[in-house]
C-alpha cells in the first residue's frame, strides 16, 4: 500500500514548540495533511510518556492509534483517514572527540513502550529527561546507538538533520566528516539518513560515502500545521517492522515529499546579525569572514556539501528514489491572497479547499488543476501548477533565517492583475 509518513515531529514539551502538540492534534493535522503514519516524538520525556500510554493504544502491525475517546469530529469528512503513531524522539549528544565538540542530534525509533522505557531508564542516568522533549546529553552518539541497540533488535537511530551547521553528523560547526568519524565500528548499524530542511537527496547523493543509504526527509514539526512539510512515501505494509525494514534495505521506500532546500534556514552561509547572505563561491573568497563586520560566518548546508562531496552536481544514481518539492498550501493561498499565511482569509481559505477537495497532500500533488479552479480560484491553479514544475522565486536561507519564497514576481502579479494568468506569459 502506498502512503505518507512524517517520523520527526516534537512534543508540546520540547522547546519553542506549540502547546497544541498533543496526540489529538497530532491525529488532526495528520489527517488534513494526508499522513498515514505519524512520529510520536519526544517518547523520553516523562509526562509525554504517560500521556502517549493513556492516550494510545496498539494498532495492528506494531504501530499505535488514539483512542476513541479522544478523538474530536473537527476533521472534514473528506479528509478523514485512519492515522497511526510510531514510537520516536530525538536526542541531542555533546560531547567531545578527536579533540572538537561535537554536537550531533539523533531520531531513535521504537517498536513499542517496553524498548522506549529502556532507553528511557538508560538516559535518565546520564542526564535530565524532564527538561525538555529533546533531551541534552553529555553522551557519544556511538554510545547512544549501543544503549538503542541493546533496547530491541528492532530499535534504529538515524542522524537527523544530517547537514545542519551546529547539530548534526556532517554539521561544519560540530560534525565530522565522515560517518565513520563518529560512529567507527557501529557504522554499519547505520541505514538511514534525514536530510533535514536545508538539503535535499540530489545534494546528499553528491556524497558516494552515501550509496545504499535510504535518505529520509521529515517535519521536525514545532506545531501543528508544520507537520508533514517534509514527508517520506511508502510503498509497503502499514507495520512498524516494514517501515523499519523499507529503511534498511530501501525496498518499500518510494521518495520524499521535501522543501525546496534553498527555503531552509541553513541552506546558504551567512551572518544573520548584519543580514550578510553568501553563496559558498564568495564565502570562499572572503575567507569564510563576514564583510560586514569581520567576524566568521555560519557555513551552511550547501557549502558544506560542496566541501565533502566527490560528485558533481546533478548526479544521481540510477536506482535513487524519487522526490518532489513542495510549498505548504497555506504559504500558496496567502501569496494568491496577498495577506498573511496566519490571518483569518488564509484559514477559511484552506479550510474550504480540504473540504472539497480532500487532505492537503493529495491537493499539492494529485488533484487535476481544473478541480482547484474550481474550489480556490484561477490564480490558486496556476499557483499550485507553477509549484508542481518548480518554477518559483527563493531567496536562500542562511544562519537561522529561513529563505523567503515567492511563486510569483512582481512583474508576473502586475501582468496577472492586468487579466493575463502567469501560466500564459
Amino acid at each position: 500500500m502506498r502512503f505518507i509518513a512524517d517520523l520527526h515531529i516534537h512534543s508540546k514539551y520540547s522547546r519553542a514548540t506549540s502547546k497544541d502538540m498533543s496526540p489529538e492534534s497530532i491525529w488532526r493535522w495528520a489527517q488534513l495533511k494526508g499522513i498515514t503514519v505519524i512520529g510520536t516524538g519526544d517518547f523520553t520525556h516523562p509526562e509525554w510518556s504517560r500521556e502517549l500510554n493513556e492516550k494510545l493504544e496498539p494498532a495492528a502491525g506494531g504501530l499505535f492509534r488514539l483512542k476513541d475517546e479522544f478523538r474530536s469530529a473537527d476533521v472534514p469528512d473528506s479528509c478523514r483517514a485512519d492515522v497511526s503513531f510510531l514510537l520516536s524522539t530525538e536526542i541531542s549528544c555533546i560531547y567531545g572527540k578527536n579533540g572538537k565538540t561535537r554536537k550531533i542530534h539523533s531520531i531513535i525509533f521504537v517498536p513499542d513502550f517496553t524498548a522506549a522505557a529502556k532507553i528511557s531508564r538508560d538516559l535518565s542516568k546520564i542526564g535530565n529527561l524532564n527538561a525538555d522533549g529533546r533531551p541534552i546529553l553529555g553522551l557519544d552518539a556511538k554510545e547512544l546507538l549501543k544503549i538503542v541497540a541493546g533496547a530491541s533488535p528492532d530499535a534504529m537511530l538515524v542522524p537527523a538533520h544530517a547537514w545542519t551547521p551546529h547539530f548534526s553528523v556532517f554539521g561544519a560547526v560540530s560534525g565530522f566528516d565522515t560517518l565513520e568519524e563518529c560512529f567507527e565500528e557501529l557504522t554499519p548499524h547505520i541505514y538511514a539518513l534525514e536530510t533535514g530542511l536545508s538539503s535535499d537527496p540530489a545534494m546528499n547523493r553528491r556524497l558516494s560515502a552515501l550509496d545504499g543509504m535510504t535518505l529520509i526527509s521529515n517535519s521536525d514539526a514545532h506545531s501543528p500545521a508544520k507537520i508533514g512539510r517534509e514527508a517520506n512515501i511508502f510503498d509497503a505494509e502499514i507495520s512498524y517492522s516494514h517501515i523499519i525494514n523499507a529503511l534498511k534495505n530501501g525496498k518499500g521506500f518510494s521518495g520524499t515529499i521535501e522543501f525546496f532546500p534553498e527555503e531552509g534556514k541553513y541552506h546558504y552561509d551567512g551572518h544573520r546579525l548584519c543580514g550578510v547572505r553568501l553563496s559558498p563561491k564568495e564565502t570562499m573568497r572572503l575567507h569564510d569572514l563576514c564583510p560586514a563586520c569581520g567576524k566568521k560566518v555560519t557555513v551552511g548546508v550547501m557549502h558544506r556539501v560542496e566541501k565533502l562531496a566527490d560528485r558533481e552536481e546533478g548526479f544521481r544514481p540510477e536506482d535513487a528514489p524519487p522526490f518532489r518539492s513542495i510549498i505548504p498550501l497555506q504559504e500558496i493561498v496567502a501569496e494568491t491572497l496577498e495577506v498573511g499565511v496566519s490571518s483569518k482569509a488564509v484559514d477559511n481559505a484552506y479550510r474550504k479547499l480540504l473540504r472539497e477537495l480532500g487532505n492537503e497532500f493529495k491537493i499539492l500533488i494529485d488533484t487535476p488543476l481544473e478541480d482547484i479552479e474550481k474550489a480556490g480560484s484561477p490564480l490558486l491553479r496556476d499557483a499550485i501548477s507553477r509549484v508542481r514544475a518548480g518554477n518559483v522565486h527563493i531567496a536562500p536561507g542562511y544562519d537561522g533565517e529561513y529563505g523567503k519564497v515567492s511563486i510569483f514576481g512582481t512583474v508576473e502579479r502586475k501582468k496577472t492583475k492586468g487579466g493575463r494568468r502567469p501560466s500564459e506569459l
